[in-house]
């Protein structure tokens, strides 16, 4: 990892946990993290892949007091606005973006290739982690999250809206599935733990599905504590 005072730092955030872990590690290894970078869907304004509704990361950067770049795109403009969007942040110090991937080499390889194109550095602090061991570390480490999208056909949909936990973690093993769900398996939302200076309380939800993929609706919720 570069020397923590050589220049600033911002996070690829989904909302999930391992976007959470990576700036977690981020810091612990004394990086300067200026921003956390989030894009969304234009129709509805959803994280793409995960469905979170884009004001909850709001949320997220609000509680954590980390500020927020997010930015509407699609999936055929997705390299160019990151591209755009990204280099807008060097002027103010930028030299890298942290990524919570874990070991699939076709993301990697897409970070580590769009960041040299403009200039910063890709790191991947989660890399080659045993994942049954990263999704321990972060429960004991107090990160409260909850199940918001799963694949129907690996995961029931009685775990939608419940927080991950032991248990959880042992149904995904006894199932033969990625602890972390670095496949896709499923997605989550952080709302508090160690990074957090106020908790997000979701008050209301539904839970619904479509194309294969149980996913949580969440209605209503707010900040607390603080």
């Amino acid at each position: 990892m570069p020397n923590m005072n050589d220049g600033n730092y911002a996070v690829s955030w989904s909302g999930g946990k391992d976007s959470c872990m990576a700036l977690q590690e981020a810091l612990n290894r004394g990086l300067k993290i200026s921003h956390i970078v989030n894009f969304i869907s234009d129709n509805p304004t959803k994280v793409r892949c995960h469905g979170t509704d884009s004001n909850l990361i709001c949320l997220q950067s609000q509680a954590m007091g980390i500020p927020l770049l997010q930015k509407i795109t699609s999936w055929e403009e997705y390299e160019r606005d990151f591209k755009a969007h990204v280099s807008g942040l060097k002027p103010s110090g930028l030299r890298g973006m942290v990524f919570g991937d874990i070991y699939l080499d076709p993301h990697r390889e897409w970070v580590e290739r769009v960041c040299g194109d403009i200039g910063i550095v890709a790191l991947e602090p989660l890399w080659g982690r045993d994942t049954g061991e990263l999704l321990a570390q972060f429960l004991d480490l107090g990160f409260k999250s909850v199940i918001i999208c799963a694949k129907a056909e690996l995961i029931e949909q009685k775990w939608l809206g419940r927080t991950v936990d032991r248990d959880f973690m042992q149904y995904l093993i006894d199932k033969g599935v990625d602890p972390c769900g670095e496949n896709g398996e499923y997605h989550t939302l952080v709302l508090d733990g160690p990074l957090f200076k106020q908790s997000i309380e979701l008050l209301e939800s539904r839970v619904y599905e479509r194309e294969g993929y149980y996913l949580l609706d969440i209605l209503r919720y707010k900040l607390s504590g603080g």
